[in-house]
């Protein structure tokens, strides 16, 4: 449990390589499940609709929720945004970096699954095949509008006798097709487009801002990850006085029953510092209390 604990910590790090390395699983994981989905249409003009555009849009979320739960920088964002100033104003440049940053690598693995869908077409051709002009296929030119609706929902179901030998089902199928590849490759050359102006434009704004941001960013998590150490490190040490003190309040009790008290090591002795003046509970809640409201300043001189 503690080496599982101790793995999801690393992933949760805010090293920019790990949360591309996870960015970059995501992104395969979403083709992988797509590629392993039984994609079956119902073929019925109530569901097509709701059918298809769910397949194309609920798994981005829950993958955009994914990347945001594995990004430690997420929370880190989150607790310095809600935090009161205290003696530490708050720095929004740093906060809008941060969150540029989440939202960025959070987006790749539910962009990556929409183009794969939209490259594929069966989601589109399910989801509007029922909403095409019958008057633009000769098949369904002279038929009832109620039998036009069936046959037009049947067209993602090739094998279906209704429309398994009518020319038109094929042309309403390419049709889609077409367009659903055409928007997905639109899509891929705009985010293609907009990354590359990006990474050439960005050394034409103030590169000293940009840097000041990344800094700070990296300042706020590494801080926020060492004083959860040193609070885990006070935590075992008030922990090993408090389990001496009962010890010793009991050392009548113990010495009748022919006990040995145990004695601190040196080890502990030297880690003393850490609680030099906190001596009971309220004290440590005061302590916690006042780092979250009255962050100290960044002057250590």
């Amino acid at each position: 449990m503690d080496r599982f604990r101790m793995i999801f910590q690393y992933f949760q790090s805010n090293s920019e390589s790990v949360m591309n390395g996870i960015c970059g699983l995501l992104a395969l994981a979403s083709v992988k499940m797509y590629t392993s989905l039984d994609f079956s249409c119902p073929c019925l003009p109530q569901y097509n609709m709701a059918y298809g555009l769910g397949i194309m849009f609920v798994p981005p979320i829950i993958l955009f929720l994914c990347g945001l739960i594995l990004n430690r920088q997420s929370l880190v964002m989150l607790e310095e945004w809600r935090r009161p100033p205290g003696h530490r104003k708050k720095d929004l440049a740093v906060i809008r970096y941060m969150c540029s940053s989440i939202m960025q690598r959070a987006m790749v693995a539910p962009v990556v699954w929409i183009v794969v869908t939209l490259l594929d077409g069966k989601c589109l051709i399910c989801a509007f095949s029922g909403s095409m002009d019958p008057q633009k296929f000769v098949d369904f030119a002279n038929v009832s509008t109620e039998q036009v609706q069936q046959l037009l929902a049947k067209v993602p179901c090739k094998d279906d006798e209704l429309v398994r030998n009518n020319t038109s089902r094929k042309a309403v199928s390419r049709y889609l097709r077409c367009w659903s590849q055409a928007l997905g490759w639109s899509i891929l050359l705009i985010l293609i487009i907009a990354a590359f102006l990006a990474r050439w434009l960005r050394p034409c704004f103030n590169q000293a801002t940009l840097l000041q941001a990344r800094h700070w960013s990296n300042y706020i998590d590494i801080e926020q990850k060492i004083f959860e150490e040193t609070c885990c490190e006070h935590s075992r040490l008030f922990a090993h006085k408090c389990i001496l003190h009962f010890f010793e309040s009991m050392q009548q009790e113990i010495k009748l029953h022919s006990f040995s008290l145990p004695r601190e090591g040196g080890g502990a002795e030297g880690r003393e510092g850490l609680l030099q003046g906190i001596t009971d509970q309220d004290q440590v809640n005061k302590l916690l209390k006042t780092w979250y409201y009255e962050k100290p300043p960044l002057d250590v001189s």
